[in-house]
């Protein structure tokens, strides 16, 4: 009987190890995210049904693990970023399909060198991994980001998110890996940015361009995608997918000019105020240059007269800080229905392990 195994241990050649010896028993793998608390990660390996726990003192068998399905690879929980996660099923299939597809688009041949310094708990993290093992590419797994031991690490490749890309040294790297939250405004020539989730074993578009075998389809402004490398199911069984294969992201996005994929946010996020249609992320783009905001955060909250208003959520160690001062700066930029109405400030901006912001965790006290 296939069986979902657990593995809680930092990032390192024992992770790597690990996973390739649940693989090799026909097992699949489901990475402990280890910042959370233990009684989250007990709920959560309860939830997913795993059988048991790799960790530094060996194996532990749990009571009420549910099996796998023959060919699955992985269970990855989803970022959170809009409430509960679900555990993502990934197929060896699938996970191939990634590494092979990503491989070629980055043209990785027997000289580069991947390093992996993102959470191994998100499919992000833990696609390095994975396809360095099946490209047999030279891999080195570190616990975390590192900014010094990114800048100087002699790897070729790397995946990052923004927030770490602007805290160390990536020129000397061939091709730097950017996912999560959006990229920053002046990104070096060496990144690429890619679109993806967790249900897509990693991204999936390219700086716009989708990756081979990967279809992409608009359908009524929300992103769709048919590839191999989607999932087979949550763990609780349900398949998202359409009856012919299509997974509906939840994204609403559109075709450029130019042919690229523009990705505007999720569906639900979307402010509909005074009957125009805001997109927080632009908005949050323009605010976060401002000098005095640390970070910065975009939601609507419910106004009789407007049925929403655009809200910033900011970090700033400035008392005196104030909504005018925000629309005034942004008032170049950004549309005056776009501008904020209100200003919450904040002592941090909920975010995913990711970099993501986490909307459903913004309050609608202002400030």
């Amino acid at each position: 009987m296939n069986e979902l195994i657990a593995i809680d241990l930092p990032g390192g050649p024992g992770f790597v190890d690990a996973l390739q010896r649940i693989w090799d028993a026909g097992d699949a793998a489901f990475p402990v995210d280890r910042r959370l608390p233990l009684h989250r990660q007990r709920e959560m390996m309860e939830q997913f049904g795993v059988a048991a726990v790799v960790d530094a003192s060996g194996t532990t068998s749990l009571t009420g693990g549910t099996p796998t399905a023959p060919g699955d690879a992985l269970v990855v929980a989803t970022s959170g970023s809009t409430g509960r996660p679900k555990g993502a099923v990934l197929t060896h299939d699938a996970v191939r399909a990634s590494a092979l597809a990503t491989s070629a688009h980055l043209g990785v041949t027997s000289a580069d060198h991947w390093l992996a310094c993102l959470p191994l708990a998100h499919v992000g993290g833990l696609s390095v991994i994975t396809r360095a093992l099946i490209t047999n590419t030279p891999l080195t797994v570190i616990d975390g980001f590192d900014a010094e031991v990114v800048a100087r690490n002699t790897a070729t490749l790397v995946s990052l998110v923004s927030t770490a890309l602007t805290r160390t040294d990536t020129s000397h790297y061939r091709v730097v890996v950017l996912g999560g939250s959006r990229p920053p405004a002046n990104r070096p020539a060496n990144t690429m940015t890619t679109y993806g989730m967790t249900e897509t074993g990693s991204g999936v578009v390219y700086d716009g361009r989708p990756l081979h075998d990967v279809e992409v389809r608009i359908v009524d402004d929300e992103v769709q995608l048919r590839a191999p490398m989607l999932l087979r199911c949550y763990r609780d069984g349900h398949d998202p997918r359409t009856a012919d294969g299509w997974f509906p992201t939840g994204d609403t996005g559109r075709w450029l000019p130019d042919g690229r994929l523009h990705v505007e946010g999720r569906r639900g996020d979307v402010i509909v105020t005074g009957g125009e249609k805001v997109w927080p992320e632009p908005v949050e783009a323009v605010l976060a240059r401002h000098p005095d905001i640390d970070d910065v955060a975009i939601n609507g909250t419910p106004d009789p007269e407007w049925g929403a208003v655009v809200t910033a959520h900011i970090v700033t160690s400035r008392d005196d800080f104030s909504i005018e001062e925000l629309r005034d700066y942004a008032r170049a930029e950004l549309p005056g229905w776009a501008l904020p109405r209100r200003l919450v400030r904040r002592p941090v901006i909920p975010r995913t392990a990711l970099g993501k912001v986490q909307r459903h965790q913004l309050n609608d006290a202002a400030s």
